[in-house]
């Protein structure tokens, strides 16, 4: 006897903040949702990244999602009826003295950045050591946005779930879709245990592991899987409320971290690894640990000298133009993506599951998704 097939307006592969979220808003419309995890929900890249809550860095043209996604945040205790631990505390991005020519950068970003909606503060000198003594002296300028903040990762998938399965989601966990069919009435998700799902939309939150079942269905996405460098140190008094950044053109230099309320500072950024998505194996780099913190030297001396406590890291997965996949296919009626975030979507994931609920009920959005196609793989 064939396993029975459960079915749903919308099937979502991917548990993870994007199709958690995507579930919860499609719910909030009266769409029915099964939504389908390989392994827990915000295990991977929205469970292990750093938690930042920042529109300030992100392309201009991503702003409307970046301010769309704040909005979410600000409310989210709320609309989830569970703490995502969100602080607006700030997010300030920070320059060395060895490249002056980000400070112009910095000022057009700000420029732009404003007529956005997005208010930034650029501080130097006397004013940049005053607010933030601790800073060390190759640090030249920087740029404070005094409405982001953070959240912690490991709780904001898992919340809007729970959320959307009290409005009655369907969720499975441990639920690995092996083949995906289009057949003549919408889709076929048939899982490694034999389990089927059927819907006539089928919404691709995959991550890392979105590629194949894009492939599966005749469409091509490059992703390449990459693990981040994570880390946390032993906890001192609370003294540093915005989460910290450096603003180069150099990976290595791109560290970041934040202070939270019980005194452990959250460190990411810097180098990569590889990751194995096949194997669901990421593995931190000891050398990627030291380089991270050579960097955050230059930028927080006194940090350096903590001793750290834990390290880890996850899978992400990274377009070639670090934008993501998102919006419909452009060849599969049905079929819709949002994948590719680069390391960069956390802030952006609840805006994402409004867009792409408000786009699969309504089949439009106010959200430019045009840069964001699949088509331009090609």
């Amino acid at each position: 006897m064939s396993a029975p097939v459960a079915e749903s307006d919308v099937a979502i592969i991917g548990g993870g903040l994007m199709g958690a979220s995507s579930a919860f808003f499609l719910r909030q419309r009266g769409i029915s949702v099964t939504l389908l995890e390989t392994d827990k929900v915000g295990r991977q890249a929205s469970g292990t990244n750093f938690g930042n809550v920042r529109r300030q860095g992100r392309p201009i043209g991503q702003l409307p999602l970046a301010n769309r996604a704040i909005r979410i945040w600000r409310q989210a205790s709320e609309l989830l009826g569970s703490d995502v631990e969100y602080l607006q505390s700030g997010h300030m991005r920070v320059c060395f003295r060895d490249q002056p020519d980000t400070v112009g950068r910095m000022e057009d970003y700000a420029r732009a950045a404003r007529a956005e909606g997005l208010e930034l503060e650029l501080l130097s000198g006397n004013a940049l050591r005053a607010r933030y003594p601790w800073l060390g002296p190759e640090v030249l300028a920087g740029s404070l946005s005094p409405s982001d903040g953070h959240a912690n990762p490991r709780l904001a998938a898992p919340a809007f779930a729970r959320a959307a399965v009290r409005q009655g989601a369907r969720l499975f966990e441990d639920t690995r879709i092996a083949h995906v069919t289009r057949l003549a009435e919408g889709f076929e998700l048939e899982a490694e245990d034999g389990r089927r799902f059927r819907a006539p939309v089928v919404l691709v939150t995959a991550g890392a592991w979105a590629g194949g079942i894009a492939a599966q269905l005749g469409e091509t996405a490059r992703i390449t899987p990459r693990a981040p460098t994570m880390s946390v140190t032993e906890p001192v008094p609370y003294a540093i409320a915005p989460a910290m950044g450096v603003m180069t053109s150099r990976e290595v230099e791109s560290v970041y971290f934040r202070q939270v309320a019980r005194g452990n500072i959250v460190i990411g950024g810097s180098t990569r690894a590889p990751s194995y998505p096949d194997l669901y194996r990421a593995y931190v780099l000891p050398e990627n640990t030291m380089t991270q913190f050579h960097h955050l030297r230059r930028m927080a001396p006194a940090l350096a000298r903590l001793n750290v406590i834990r390290v880890w890291t996850g899978i992400e997965g990274y377009t070639d133009d670090d934008l993501p996949v998102m919006g419909p296919s452009p060849t599969v009626p049905g079929l819709f993506h949002a994948f590719g975030f680069s390391g960069s979507g956390f802030q952006i994931g609840p805006g994402v599951g409004e867009t792409m609920a408000e786009l699969i009920a309504t089949g439009t959005t106010d959200i430019a998704l045009e840069d964001y196609s699949i088509a331009r793989f090609g």
